[in-house]
């Protein structure tokens, strides 16, 4: 028996080695006891679970795919509701994410089970809207460098987005920051 896990934020991960000691289990995923590797499987009664790569939300994340109905357990790389998901906790997550939607699209999956909301019956219009989403921010941080002339991820973020409270405005600010270091390699 096995607990696995999607990425290391608490919201995820907190009570993982608790549950893992109550039921028996090993624990396996980003920073627990037993580690995770792309494309590593696991035995269940309904089939192989897969790991998948899906960096960008956090530097190590991972969904877990069931070829065989064609099933996908999201953590936060799609969430249930909305239209986007924080990235912005590394350089390099914005591309990374980027290539994860690819990733994650290229399963074909008939259904995503998000770690947080509903799951989601219309897998390619999900990831559709979440890539137009962060494409558009993206193109909204390019716009706002040429309208302001500053790469200052403060400046830009209250440009971008207008009024937010303190806690919201820092994690649009690690958003804001996360694109421009994305437009300045690869954008």
């Amino acid at each position: 028996m096995v607990v696995l896990v999607t990425h290391g934020h608490g919201d995820h991960a907190a009570g993982a080695k608790e549950l893992g000691r109550l039921i028996g289990a090993e624990v396996w995923g980003p920073g627990e006891e037993h580690d995770l590797s792309h494309g590593q499987a696991f035995a269940t009664d309904t089939g192989a679970i897969v790991a998948i790569s899906t960096p960008g939300h956090s530097r190590r994340h991972f969904c877990f795919h069931i070829p065989d109905p064609g099933v996908v357990f999201t953590g936060d790389m799609i969430l249930g509701e909305g239209d986007t998901t924080w990235v912005g906790e590394y350089p390099g997550g914005v591309a990374d994410y980027l290539d994860s939607l690819d990733r994650l699209e290229a399963l074909e999956a008939s259904i995503l089970y998000p770690g947080h909301g509903q799951p989601l019956r219309d897998p390619a219009a999900a990831i559709a809207r979440f890539r137009r989403h962060r494409l558009s921010r993206i193109d909204q941080v390019r716009r706002a460098v040429a309208h302001t002339g500053s790469t200052d991820a403060r400046t830009l973020t209250r440009h971008v987005y207008g009024p937010l409270s303190p806690d919201i405005f820092e994690m649009a600010a690690s958003g804001v920051e996360g694109i421009l270091d994305y437009l300045s390699g690869s954008g």
